[in-house]
């Protein structure tokens, strides 16, 4: 990591959401510049993958360390010894008897003045049996997820927001529910689905730190220039959560979705990746160093994500700014490392920044090592129209608009599940 300092990147995010393009950025398709993909059915030795027990034995984890080594960081830890998790308000109605509400809170050293995180939940009321369930991190705590006051406040670091009353980097009433409509609760509720959130600055908060805070305060900082980056700790956090949900009574744990948009697509896709555990993963607008292929050189860079965020991926992806065409891995690698489980990736039509196209050809790039391992794989050959049902175990939807989680979002991903989970 590199000397602390803090970055408003929830800020620059925004802003690049509002205004478009930057200037000295790629949108043009006609200036994206040749490339060859690196083949991930190919060993770095040059050996092919032949079959499902090649893949799985050898090539996968010669992928998941180049991934590691190159890109995200490796954790140092998996679930620590100390870990425990008490409730931190009991479950109650909610969503006008709809559903019901809990909230947990996970001491990842035992002790309440050590690392934790808070877990929101929601459970159909009326559920006769476990039920699948949606995880994902939000952007700005757990109470923004709802309108709700009883949704505990968060106390961990949170970027400053005038227009939610956010000053000093603490989370006020004002911004209860400023999340809501990226959260479809009640839509989920009423198709059979719990939620569960937690917000993101609790494992990590979401500055460059210098492994001061949440986790890393924990752990310290690994030596050497593949020590983790934020999108590994978020990462790690969510395979905790999953820890828990296969604890929670009301949940199935062996259909828990991971998801995540924007930077919190990254993280879902590298902990769908990581953990197998997981059964499906969703990406959300997730694009460079995502779902989008790198190599294309359109929208957001390396070099771009290097530089304004520091701490989102290991020292050693530096080396590939202005030359994603030597890193030894690409994004469509990354998909099909989470293969043969279902994965759903989404996109949208005005987020140039996120390059759609590239999204969709990532996909393509890892529709093979879902066709060796006996499934469905892609079912489009082409990129496709604005919201096309996703279909096939390895799927593509783009929705019209911006970079935003919607209800249309939401019906797609719950529309998956139903095909895959149920």
């Amino acid at each position: 990591m590199k000397t602390p300092r803090v970055l408003l990147s929830l800020a620059l995010t925004a802003m690049t959401a509002a205004a478009g393009m930057p200037p000295g950025f790629n949108e043009d398709e006609s200036k994206v510049p040749p490339y060859t993909l690196p083949d991930p059915l190919v060993m770095q030795d040059g050996t092919p993958v032949k079959d499902a027990a090649a893949w799985q034995q050898k090539r996968r984890p010669e992928l998941l360390h180049l991934f590691e080594s190159e890109v995200y960081g490796k954790a140092p830890l998996g679930k620590p010894e100390k870990m425990t998790v008490r409730d931190l308000n009991p479950e109650l109605p909610a969503l006008n008897g709809k559903a019901v509400r809990k909230e947990v809170r996970v001491l990842f050293a035992g002790t309440e003045d050590g690392p934790k995180m808070d877990i929101l939940m929601y459970f159909p009321a009326k559920a006769d049996k476990k039920v699948p369930v949606f995880l994902g991190m939000n952007f700005n705590g757990n109470h923004a997820v709802q309108n709700d006051p009883a949704i505990t406040l968060s106390t961990s670091w949170v970027p400053n927001d005038k227009g939610a009353g956010i000053t000093a980097n603490k989370a006020g009433e004002a911004a209860r529910g400023k999340e809501a409509d990226r959260w479809q609760v009640e839509y989920a509720i009423d198709h059979g689905y719990g939620v569960a959130s937690i917000y993101y600055g609790d494992v990590d908060p979401d500055f460059d730190d210098g492994f001061a805070n949440g986790i890393h305060a924990m752990t310290g900082k690994p030596d050497g220039p593949a020590a983790w980056g934020s999108i590994a700790s978020w990462a790690w956090g969510l395979s905790r959560a999953l820890d828990v949900l296969q604890q929670e009574p009301r949940a199935d744990g062996k259909k828990v979705a991971v998801m995540g948009h924007s930077r919190l697509g990254k993280t879902s896709l590298w902990a769908g990746a990581l953990d197998e555990r997981f059964a499906l993963v969703i990406s959300n607008d997730s694009g460079a160093g995502g779902a989008a292929l790198s190599r294309r050189i359109f929208g957001e860079t390396v070099k771009r994500l290097n530089t304004s965020f520091p701490h989102w991926f290991c020292d050693n992806y530096n080396k590939y700014n202005d030359k994603e065409s030597e890193c030894p891995v690409d994004m469509h690698e990354l998909l099909a490392l989470i293969a043969p489980r279902p994965l759903l990736v989404h996109s949208a039509t005005e987020d140039l920044w996120a390059d759609p196209r590239g999204e969709f050809l990532s996909c393509a790039g890892a529709d093979p090592v879902y066709k060796l391992l006996g499934t469905p794989g892609l079912t489009i050959k082409s990129f496709p129209e604005p919201e096309v049902p996703a279909t096939g175990r390895l799927g593509y939807f783009l929705r019209k608009g911006k970079h935003d989680v919607t209800l249309e979002d939401w019906k797609s991903y719950v529309s998956f599940a139903d095909q895959w989970l149920k």
